[in-house]
């Protein structure tokens, strides 16, 4: 995947201990923990922000050995059910996970642990990485990458953002969440220095090293961005940051113009995107020279891929500003599914062809809008109401509110840590609708429940709701 040998010397990663770990030293350590696995096999790979996950992440790509990668802070519970499920013949993890076993490894504070399943499991040929989609941490299901997948995603990124060795991007994202991984895949592929940190952009300790080492990008899905925000972001002296990029869900418009102009003003590149697990990373970009007049607009299809719009009947769109569902062609589509062990041996499934279950528009320009998703619609006297947008309709109204929306058929729920406004949300939304209120219900909760990306989690909201 990646010939580390070019930049050998060059560095590779720098945690915040100020430690730096060199490309040599990346393939030299990658090679070692390939040696002691001895094949090709399924391994799982409890992930952090640091060089323990990335030389094992990139030592079993590097040799054909196919990680699954999960949070290193993953429920003990469901970590056992996913062992089961699929049988790994390791468990690459952090000493302080807990995972039990023969050590046959270890190395920069992490263990290569040998699992009860001795039997070995089929995989098919160019079957490269497991990758839980964003919301399905928990849950047996995982997306299937080729190595074709991964090195076509790789090289349309790196082409649309001009990705050279003298970026430096900081990371606020977690390793085994696709678009996290898609930085780390990227950057590694031109020679970069990734910053690797377990501080949240919250804590003082996350932007002192951000300074110091001199960050060049930074990257948030929308609420990552609503923090900023809150946070007074575009205040802060950060002389080289030079790019910001946001996927991961569509963004406030209002966020969106905030963050476009603030990048303008000062001599930056804001740059809007889109993607799923399901096509690797990354589908869509909006480049940043349209920041400002493509507001809400996630862009046009990456190098090498390609959009339809689907209607009801099943026929193409072809007229703008007509809503259908999103269709994506390229090689980055990735090969399906997978539930259990007996899975790993399939084949492609999808042919290069994604239906998203987004619905979405382009305009005049051929610029593509997300509306929502296909199935977050519930039905209040007989009118469609879109989940997405109710949300975003409330906050654009209360943005520092933190709040959700689900619901079914016969009502739409508005969940809310604020209680003292979650009776203006009632009112406000009934409102803009034009729906008789009681349609509407709000129902306070302590947080709104959300994955180690920032997103939200509907179906814990929905067990919250029962």
């Amino acid at each position: 995947m990646w010939n580390f040998e070019n930049t050998s010397e060059a560095v590779a990663a720098i945690d915040d201990s100020g430690a730096a770990l060199s490309y040599r030293q990346l393939a030299d350590e990658g090679r070692a923990l390939a040696e002691r696995v001895g094949g090709r096999c399924l391994v799982f790979c409890l992930c952090q922000n640091d060089f323990g996950s990335l030389i094992g992440y990139t030592a079993f790509l590097n040799h054909q050995i196919v990680p699954a990668l999960l949070p290193a802070e993953l429920d003990a519970e469901l970590l056992r059910s996913l062992l089961d499920s699929y049988r790994p013949r390791y468990v690459w993890a952090p000493e302080t996970a807990g995972v039990t076993g023969g050590v046959r490894y270890a190395a920069f504070g992490y263990r290569l642990t040998e699992t009860p399943y001795a039997e070995p499991i089929e995989l098919f040929p160019e079957l490269a990485l497991l990758l839980t989609t964003s919301g399905s941490t928990g849950s047996p299901k995982f997306v299937r990458q080729s190595y074709q997948n991964i090195r076509a995603n790789t090289d349309s990124i790196v082409e649309y953002l001009r990705l050279t060795a003298a970026e430096r991007p900081i990371t606020t994202l977690p390793m085994h969440y696709t678009y996290g991984l898609s930085i780390v895949n990227t950057h590694l592929d031109v020679g970069a220095t990734l910053l690797f940190t377990r501080y949240g952009i919250a804590q003082k300790n996350f932007w002192a090293f951000c300074r110091e080492k001199k960050a060049t990008s930074f990257a948030g899905v929308p609420y990552t961005y609503e923090m900023l925000d809150r946070m007074r972001f575009t205040r802060m002296e950060l002389p080289s940051l030079r790019t910001l990029t946001q996927a991961g869900g569509k963004l406030l418009p209002g966020l969106h113009e905030k963050f476009a102009w603030w990048c303008w003003e000062t001599g930056r590149q804001f740059i809007v995107m889109y993607g799923q697990c399901e096509a690797t990373a990354r589908m869509a970009y909006l480049p940043w020279e349209h920041g400002m007049d493509k507001i809400g607009a996630m862009g046009i299809a990456i190098p090498g891929g390609r959009f339809e719009l689907i209607d009801a009947n099943g026929s193409v769109i072809t007229k703008p500003h007509v809503n259908g569902e999103l269709r994506y062609y390229g090689d980055n589509v990735t090969l399906g599914y997978a539930s259990g062990a007996e899975d790993l041996l399939k084949g492609d499934e999808r042919g290069g062809v994604l239906d998203t279950g987004d619905i979405a528009q382009f305009d005049d320009d051929g610029y593509f809008s997300i509306v929502g998703r296909k199935k977050r619609f519930v039905k209040l006297f007989g009118n469609r109401v879109n989940l997405d947008e109710a949300e975003r309709l409330l906050k654009a109204k209360f943005p520092y509110a933190d709040l959700a929306c689900g619901g079914r058929d016969d009502r739409l729920v508005i969940y809310g840590t604020d209680e003292a406004l979650l009776s203006r949300m009632h009112v406000y939304l009934s409102e803009k609708t034009g729906l008789h209120p009681s349609g509407f219900v709000v129902k306070a909760v302590k947080t709104i429940p959300k994955n180690d990306a920032g997103k939200t989690l509907y179906v814990e909201l929905e067990k919250l709701d029962d």
